[in-house]
């Protein structure tokens, strides 16, 4: 005779109202301790058997998880209002909002005109002729997307070379967020030190290539960047072996205090040159993809096949223009600026900058100390003195937090002295959450 199914008590889980999986009816008892896994619930597997533990641990994991993604939604709301109310910037600034943004664009000069449509005309244009005539080239095309536009720059060269293969850094940023992988292409690694290239590992590579891709400056080894002379000899070698030279410029803006060259001497360097419009020009959105007459015609054909030829683009473009005409002719001084401030880093207890003698205004900071101790540190700093320091830390070594350093227009108002000061206090609260 079939045993009766035992009835759910109140207390046990796969009542009515639980977020926990109900418990099929127990295998005979010669199996009960067989575990199974079906999928249950929105293609979750859920293991189950007789034993009502073997389900519970499911629901405090569950419980758990919300636990600690309520907690990291509180701390990124206490963080951003903590920042809204800063007076004082070293690394960053503070974010617009959506109604400053559009109060800041309504105050632009020329806007009593119908939008134009699909990029033919109007800041769409505007900004791909002034993009052109500050990077020396015949023209540039506006992207969406910065991702859209290195894609159409690898996707050129492959075609026009033949060559399938992609040479690059494994630390780039086309590497590191798979643009080769998505066109179909393929990576060579000149080298895999925490630098660019020299011209001649990429001769020594010992594969054809078809494009010769480097980022300036490298971001994630620390913002790197090859001497004026490094850069001539590795673009030299590719164009000897037949291979286009690609720019990934997101930040290329920030590149000729080091260089001792303006944006169209650097350009000209390569066949062509992709730049953001946000990353240090403070834009919305959007890219330009800059070279000849016959890579931009292939860039808007491709554009519109990618769907990049938006139907109205005029606030990005209205935002990178703002950028080109007010912030662009600052990056010099947020350079110089830096040279002074990033030795009283180095020298706070324990510090160390990467690189040591940083090429741009950012750079890496290293702190002996776990990264969660820096950031409760830094958020109490915030609140307590409504000044934002250095912020965003993790851990990248045993014992060794890091974080990113970005001395834009409101490090302008620091000294050396005032970092040491607030970098102190930031170490002592560090100290203080660690244990």
């Amino acid at each position: 005779m079939a045993r009766p199914t035992p009835r759910a008590r109140a207390s046990e889980p796969g009542r009515r109202g639980s977020s926990c999986p109900t418990p099929p009816v127990p295998p005979p008892t010669s199996a009960r301790t067989l575990l199974k896994v079906c999928l249950r619930d929105r293609g979750q597997a859920v293991v189950f058997g007789y034993e009502k533990h073997l389900v519970r641990p499911t629901c405090r994991a569950e419980n758990r998880r919300m636990s600690d993604d309520q907690n990291t939604a509180n701390e990124q709301q206490r963080r951003r209002a903590a920042r809204n109310a800063c007076k004082r910037f070293l690394s960053g600034e503070r974010l617009l909002g959506i109604r400053e943004r559009l109060t800041a664009l309504a105050a632009l000069d020329g806007l009593d005109v119908e939008p134009y449509r699909y990029g033919s005309d109007g800041p769409v244009r505007q900004l791909e002729e002034l993009a052109a005539a500050l990077l020396g080239t015949e023209d540039a095309v506006f992207f969406p997307t910065g991702t859209m536009a290195q894609q159409v720059a690898l996707r050129y060269g492959a075609e026009l070379t033949g060559r399938p293969a992609v040479a690059l850094h494994p630390l780039s940023h086309l590497k590191r967020h798979a643009y080769t992988q998505l066109t179909g292409l393929r990576g060579l690694w000149p080298t895999t030190e925490q630098r660019l290239p020299t011209a001649e590992e990429l001769g020594a590579l010992g594969e054809p290539f078809g494009t010769l891709a480097i980022e300036l400056p490298l971001r994630d080894p620390g913002y790197l960047l090859p001497s004026w002379e490094e850069l001539v000899e590795l673009t030299a070698v590719a164009h000897a072996a037949g291979a286009r030279v690609h720019f990934d410029g997101a930040r290329l803006w920030n590149t000729t205090t080091h260089l001792g060259s303006q944006l169209d001497e650097i350009s000209a360097l390569a066949d062509n040159v992709y730049v953001s419009f946000y990353k240090d020009l403070r834009g919305i959105s959007g890219a330009a993809l800059a070279g000849d007459a016959a890579l931009t015609a292939y860039a808007r054909a491709w554009r519109h096949r990618y769907g990049g030829t938006l139907y109205q683009q005029w606030p990005a473009t209205l935002a990178a223009l703002a950028g080109l005409d007010t912030v662009l002719p600052k990056l010099p001084d947020f350079a110089r600026h830096a040279a002074t401030l990033a030795p009283a880093l180095a020298a706070l207890p324990g510090a160390r900058i990467h690189p040591a003698v940083p090429p741009t205004h950012e750079f890496q900071l290293w702190l002996p100390h776990p990264a969660k101790a820096l950031n409760v540190a830094h958020l109490a700093l915030v609140e307590q003195e409504r000044t934002w320091f250095i912020s965003h830390w993790t851990d990248a070594a045993p014992g060794l937090a890091m974080a990113e350093v970005s001395l834009t227009g409101p490090a302008l108002e620091w000294t050396a002295d005032e970092v040491t000061q607030v970098g102190l206090r930031f170490l002592e609260l560090a100290a203080a959450s660690a244990h």
